[in-house]
């Protein structure tokens, strides 16, 4: 569990890579640039931890790409005090981003082995999320709604109503929608049933799973 002086400036030229990429928020770039991203990867990979991939992490699941992951926090526009739900844990890479940019954040993740290992590993290297909730993503959290934001860490085929339902008037959704490749899609709520929509680009994510608990 160390974190060398090599992590650190591999770290720097991560941050460098994403500024040449168009990230331009200096929080994001600098929660990114203080998060040990080896400690969530398989061993075998440590080599790649700081390239700009994402690699799996079990469960047929992976860590995003460090951009992907900068380019969704961006759009989030945190600020601290923020309660955020994320559907998807996964590694708790993307929670940790979000902890370190002083959001409270409420996790949703439906795969058993990844719910158990992330849940003892991020507060283990003091990420601490206010809640990490085994469950189904599709239905986001009702009883802690309504969130400033939401960010969705898989591909979705469609936009789940509930997720849309559950933000704050003024909030944010960043959900990548599509079945192959998805769109990077922003939704802020202008009032109780208007939505503004932003289509930001392609990206590809592993799908968005449902009823498997």
């Amino acid at each position: 569990m160390k974190d060398t002086f090599r992590h650190k400036g591999l770290r720097q030229q991560l941050v460098n890579t994403l500024v040449d990429k168009g990230i331009k928020n200096q929080a994001v770039l600098g929660a990114i640039g203080s998060i040990p991203r080896h400690l969530f990867i398989d061993s075998s990979f440590l080599d790649h931890a700081y390239q700009d991939k994402a690699f799996p992490i079990g469960a047929n699941q992976t860590i995003s790409q460090p951009y992907t992951v900068a380019f969704q926090s961006e759009l989030l526009e945190v600020k601290s005090g923020d309660k955020i739900l994320e559907i998807g844990t996964g590694s708790g890479y993307q929670t940790a981003v979000l902890c370190v940019l002083g959001a409270h954040v409420y996790s949703i993740e439906r795969q058993l082995e990844l719910f158990k290992k992330t849940s003892q590993f991020l507060p283990k290297i003091g990420y601490v999320a206010k809640r990490l909730i085994f469950g189904d993503g599709y239905k986001g959290l009702k009883e802690e709604a309504p969130f400033d934001s939401i960010i969705v860490t898989a591909g979705a085929p469609f936009v789940p109503k509930p997720l849309l339902a559950q933000l704050k008037v003024g909030g944010r959704l960043v959900i990548p929608v599509g079945d192959e490749d998805q769109i990077m899609t922003l939704y802020i709520r202008k009032g109780p049933k208007e939505f503004e929509k932003h289509e930001l680009g392609n990206f590809k994510f592993v799908p968005l799973l449902e009823n498997k608990n």
